[in-house]
């Protein structure tokens, strides 16, 4: 603290508290620089206090919340080391896929951005005029994000290898895991039937019509059954290493739609929730009971963490991102730039990059926006009460009325810009450039 206080990073602040706003590049620095989580001057102006009080009167208004309890509502609003606004923003609240900033935190701390799983493609057998004589045996490095188009650019591979059929199992060891079904079991078959074109069903055919046009259609028939086994044949020769997308890639399309099963498989990836609970707490520098977590998804009310830590863990994100290279657009939506998944039904000011959660009796939004007068505004709103829809409408005004009087800034900080290009547009899934052909004979 006494760094940042001899750096005069905190003046630059308060002089933007008294709206004199410098250039975007220090906003950049102080970004970089400061303390995830650290507090040290409250905001001299009332905006962001007066703003809460509004939304919690209005939340009180339309009956969404009874005033006996507004306890459940939390709310932390901050601007680099400036407290703007705290309402129980300190008080573990059940905050659903908010869990889900944890889990890319610990992962991306873990892995490091450019990380690709890898799934190995071994055989017991002899390959003779296109036939595999034995099992084909499928090793698990946990990719999360291994789907149809994946499958199917795998069986091109095997047949530009000369396999055409399998006289053997399809054996799956490991923790594979394909279209988000973690069950080995039920992730073989649908791996049996993408490499096989002629047994596909809508699903596949659907995929496949995702993929580039001219991409061949595999015919590789396994004749056998799956099997699940627990550690692979070490007598095994090795046919093909595929490469996984990029984590980068994998923790952006877990948040931008939220996705359970990759946010559960990437807390297992890294040791478990207990492990992400406590990594996270040290990373974002934020008392360990502020996070509280029984999974890496967010599914269930005992996920708790307070608004204050998700802000600090997003910092702290932030601050991971630029050491590799990446922001956090690259790994979070970003209000009117994308347009899928929980972008829809919203309406958050424009640049905003945001995390939801969403259970049955809670709304969550967190995330940071850029504005003239403040800088990076980083917020966490957690709601408790029945009317989910309402609530998210609620929180966007709240945003809205922010921005309003802090005004848009000109200029979008390029610590908030997507660093790489191909965050802005799909994953390429399918390539059959990460199928790294092993087969020698």
């Amino acid at each position: 603290m006494l760094e940042l206080v001899g750096s005069g990073l905190v003046s630059v602040w308060l002089e933007m508290a008294g709206v004199q706003m410098k250039p975007v590049d220090a906003l950049d620095v102080l970004t970089w620089q400061i303390s995830p989580g650290l507090v040290v001057a409250p905001d001299p102006s009332p905006i962001g206090v007066t703003t809460v009080q509004q939304y919690l009167k209005g939340l009180s208004t339309t009956k969404l919340v009874p005033a006996n309890l507004a306890a459940n509502q939390g709310i932390w609003l901050q601007s680099g080391p400036m407290l703007m606004a705290n309402h129980q923003g300190t008080v573990p609240l059940p905050a659903a896929s908010l869990t889900k900033i944890a889990t890319s935190l610990v992962a991306l701390k873990t892995f490091g951005s450019e990380h690709r799983f890898q799934t190995l493609v071994g055989t017991t057998g002899k390959i003779d005029k296109g036939i595999l004589h034995g099992d084909l045996i499928i090793t698990s490095g946990g990719d999360p994000m291994f789907v149809w188009e994946e499958a199917i650019a795998l069986g091109n591979t095997l047949n530009k290898m000369g396999i055409k059929q399998v006289k053997g199992n399809l054996v799956v060891t490991g923790n594979f895991m394909m279209n988000f079904m973690p069950n080995p079991q039920v992730a073989g078959t649908a791996l049996k039937e993408a490499m096989n074109s002629g047994a596909w069903t809508r699903p596949a055919v659907y995929s496949y019509s995702l993929m580039p046009k001219g991409t061949p259609k595999p015919q590789v028939v396994i004749t056998g059954t799956v099997k699940v086994e627990t550690q692979p044949n070490p007598q095994q020769s090795l046919l093909v290493r595929h490469y996984s997308l990029p984590l980068k890639l994998i923790i952006r399309e877990m948040n931008v739609y939220s996705n359970n099963e990759i946010a559960q498989r990437l807390a297992d990836l890294v040791g478990g929730h207990a492990v992400v609970q406590a990594t996270a707490a040290q990373v974002a520098n934020v008392p360990p009971g502020e996070i509280q977590l029984i999974n890496g998804s967010g599914l269930g009310v005992d996920n708790k963490i307070s608004p204050r830590a998700a802000c600090a863990m997003l910092m702290a994100l932030q601050k991971a991102a630029f050491a590799q290279k990446i922001t956090l657009a690259d790994l979070f939506p970003t209000f009117g730039v994308d347009k899928r998944g929980t972008t829809h039904g919203r309406n958050m000011p424009n640049a905003t990059i945001f995390k939801t959660g969403t259970l049955n009796s809670v709304s969550a939004l967190a995330g940071v926006m850029p504005t003239r007068d403040r800088g990076l505004v980083w917020f966490a709103i957690i709601n408790r009460g029945v009317g989910v829809t309402a609530f998210r409408s609620e929180q966007d005004k709240l945003l809205q009325s922010l921005l309003k009087q802090l005004q848009v800034s000109d200029v979008i900080p390029a610590s908030i810009t997507p660093h790489d290009a191909a965050s802005k547009s799909l994953p390429k899934f399918g390539q059959g450039e990460r199928n790294e052909v092993l087969f020698k004979g």
